[in-house]
């Protein structure tokens, strides 16, 4: 007897290992599987909780099944820590350390057992976060798409991309010196400083320098990429990217506006450090947009200097605040030798310390919360967007200067808190442009207008995601393509 089950498309999904990027992993996988398509996300025995817990609720509330298959992560034979599976939890991090080289070393072996899911689950279609540069081999070992994801935006996409056709950054005279992105629309500069690494090394013995190169070249040759941005945020540069550049892009974000219920908010990622009701009933006692959320992303280590002249500039700005801090250093007394002396004692009740994991989703969409400060990491970044705050930029590494760019310069929601280069964590802020940044989003005479632009924003983003907006119409004309490319399993 044939058969009367109907075909199903499958999409395999491959997470780097970081929060910041498996994050949004697991809200594509919910999106496509509320859509019928099947899923599967492929992790290690370290990072299952993180998806295991989610898709049980998700299972529970929305009746989708989001699978999950677990391969072997090669800690010990390339000289990690065992168990060390994460890249948040990487020794001393940094982006140039023999550890981070380990690790990505690790990565590299698992294309022999990623393959064997291939195999053994015949999915219609991969998609592979950019630090497979495997992926595309693989993929097309058993015939199928690899879409490309890199977690940010089109505007990230398009300035390494414009760069490394026109090579602008070969013709200043300085690191210092500003250049013009060429053939890019908005007037959009740079200076060497800001640029990653891999844009500038010419040193054939640079590990991350060459791993970067090579997700770029694999990015040109995949099917196509997801973005998790929508359209309205940046039309240019969607444009830009889809008609100049010449790739297959689908605008799907915000992923994490999937997200609908409180325990999903909540506990986005992991669960946090706090009570939430207790952050939550905090920030109803305040007026609506009076208080100003301060976080750095998962892999910030800031000095107990920087720490101290942060909360200075706070206390300075007059702000109600929320500063969260992955930091818990005491010295031999108890006392956690990263805040002034009184500190606590003497913003009582104007503001809230949380130490390790906070419920930013949660927070953020809070009445009460009127800008935030951010490290320009695309997810917090777009969670700033959603949410129509404006916002304080304060890049650290990676593509978070293209980001701030966009905030800033395009979107013109936020100001700088002035960081000139790219220095992992060595850019040292003064508590005096701290407290001038905070002023400026939150009192200062374009703040109504930063507010009024961000809210608008905000606004954009949810529709996008509702039926009949453009992130919503993409996610389903990308199902329909992968749909009729071939055969679907039955």
């Amino acid at each position: 007897m044939m058969s009367t089950e109907i075909p199903q498309l499958h999409v395999m999904f491959l997470p780097f290992l970081g929060l910041g990027h498996m994050i949004p992993t697991l809200d594509m996988a919910k999106l496509f599987g509320a859509r019928g398509v099947k899923t599967t996300i492929v992790t290690t025995p370290v990072n299952s909780p993180v998806f295991s817990k989610a898709t049980q609720r998700i299972s529970k509330d929305l009746g989708v099944q989001i699978g999950i298959k677990i391969i072997k992560f090669p800690c010990v034979e390339v000289g990690l820590p065992d168990g060390c599976e994460n890249v948040d939890t990487l020794p001393k991090g940094g982006t140039n350390t023999e550890m981070t080289i380990n690790f990505f070393k690790a990565i590299s072996m698992l294309q022999e057992p990623v393959e064997q899911l291939l195999s053994e689950c015949k999915p219609n279609c991969l998609v592979a976060d950019m630090f497979f540069t495997w992926a595309n081999e693989s993929a097309s070992k058993f015939g199928i798409p690899r879409l490309f994801f890199n977690g940010s935006c089109s505007f990230s996409l398009c300035v390494p991309a414009a760069c490394m056709i026109h090579e602008p950054h070969k013709h200043v005279s300085s690191d210092s010196e500003l250049f013009l992105v060429p053939g890019l629309p908005g007037d959009i500069k740079f200076t060497r400083k800001q640029f990653p690494e891999f844009m500038l090394s010419n040193d054939d013995n640079n590990e991350f320098a060459k791993l970067l190169k090579k997700t770029n070249e694999e990015d040109l040759k995949s099917y196509g990429v997801v973005v998790n941005s929508f359209y309205e945020l940046e039309p240019t540069y969607a444009d830009y990217c889809r008609n100049i550049l010449g790739k297959k892009a689908w605008h799907i974000g915000p992923v994490g506006l999937c997200n609908r219920n409180f325990e999903d908010k909540a506990w986005r990622g992991k669960q946090s450090s706090i009570d939430e009701h207790e952050c939550l009933k905090w920030l109803s006692s305040k007026k609506r947009d009076s208080v100003v959320y301060i976080c750095f992303g998962t892999l910030a280590e800031f000095s107990s200097a920087q720490l101290i002249e942060i909360a200075l500039g706070i206390e300075a700005s007059g702000q109600d605040f929320i500063w969260v801090v992955r930091k818990n250093k005491k010295d031999e007394d108890g006392n956690e030798d990263w805040l002034p002396e009184g500190f606590e004692k003497r913003i009582e009740g104007k503001g809230f310390i949380i130490r390790g994991w906070a419920p930013q989703v949660l927070i953020l969409e809070h009445e009460s919360i009127g800008g935030m400060v951010t490290h320009c990491g695309w997810n917090s970044t777009l969670e700033g967007v959603t949410a129509g705050v404006p916002m304080v930029t304060w890049p650290l590494f990676a593509d978070q200067f293209y980001n701030e760019k966009l905030v800033t310069q395009v979107l013109k929601i936020g100001v700088s808190v002035g960081v000139e280069e790219r220095r992992n964590m060595g850019f040292f802020a003064k508590r005096e442009a701290i407290e001038k940044a905070l002023k400026e989003i939150m009192v200062g005479d374009e703040a109504e207008e930063m507010k009024k632009r961000a809210k608008s924003l905000g606004l954009m983003a949810r529709r996008a995601v509702e039926d009949g907006g453009s992130s919503c119409s993409d996610l389903n004309a990308l199902i329909q393509e992968l749909s009729s490319m071939q055969p679907l399993n039955q």
